[in-house]
C-alpha cells in the first residue's frame, strides 16, 4: 500500500494497493470511500507521477470510471 498526499483541496490524501486494484479516498470534508477494481496502470501512474493532481485523478479513475465499484464509506473508530 501506498499513500499519496498533495496539495489538493477536495482530497486529503488517497491508499491506493496496486496489486489488489483498490483506492481508499478521503476527502477534505473527512469522508472516506474504497473504490475497488481500479486501473492498475492507473495506479502505477500516479504513483511515477508526482505532480498529477489527486482530485483529477480520483475524479477520472474512480468516481467517473464505468469499472470501478464504491464499496461505500468508510469509518474508522479512534
Amino acid at each position: 500500500m501506498l499513500v499519496h498526499t498533495r496539495t489538493s483541496s477536495a482530497i486529503d490524501y488517497i491508499v491506493t494497493d496496486l496489486m489488489r486494484g483498490t483506492a481508499n479516498v478521503k476527502f477534505s470534508n473527512g469522508n472516506w470511500y474504497r473504490y475497488t477494481n481500479v486501473s492498475r496502470r492507473a495506479i502505477l501512474n500516479l504513483e511515477l507521477n508526482p505532480n498529477m493532481s489527486l482530485g483529477f485523478w480520483v475524479n477520472d479513475n474512480c468516481v467517473n470510471a464505468q469499472r470501478t465499484n464504491i464499496v461505500g464509506s468508510l469509518s474508522f473508530a479512534f
